[in-house]
């Protein structure tokens, strides 16, 4: 069975730093799409970025580009996402998912999903 286990959220100041970690296991995630999604109170689930454990790159959203770095160490068969000059509106549940689709920014081209894990930037 497939499984994703985020860690790292916590609460942190508007301009400060923070690494949230995504443990994967189950499967051999060779061909995958890794991602990061966030969801703030009332608001839909976006796209933050996404990484290819295949070599294919990474992408961002743009409110994020310039600011957060997703990376993969394939030893530990875990995807992290720092996270540098945050800003209030960062604030939400941030949820780690895999896929298949390289270039995706769309939730449902995610099969697999983590239970996420709370960031709080205070201003």
């Amino acid at each position: 069975q497939v499984q994703l286990v985020e860690s790292g959220g916590g609460l942190v100041q508007a301009g400060g730093s923070l690494r949230v970690s995504c443990a994967t296991s189950g499967r051999t995630f060779g061909n995958y799409i890794v991602g990061w999604f966030r969801q703030a109170p009332g608001k839909e689930r976006e796209f933050v970025a996404a990484l290819s454990w295949s070599g294919l790159g990474t992408r961002y959203a743009d409110s994020v580009e310039g600011r957060f770095t997703i990376s993969g160490d394939n030893a530990k068969s875990t995807v992290y996402l720092q996270m540098k000059y945050l800003k209030p509106e960062d604030t939400a549940v941030y949820y780690c998912a895999a896929g298949t689709t390289w270039g995706s920014r769309h939730k449902l081209d995610y099969d697999y999903w983590g239970q996420g894990t709370q960031v709080t930037v205070s201003s």
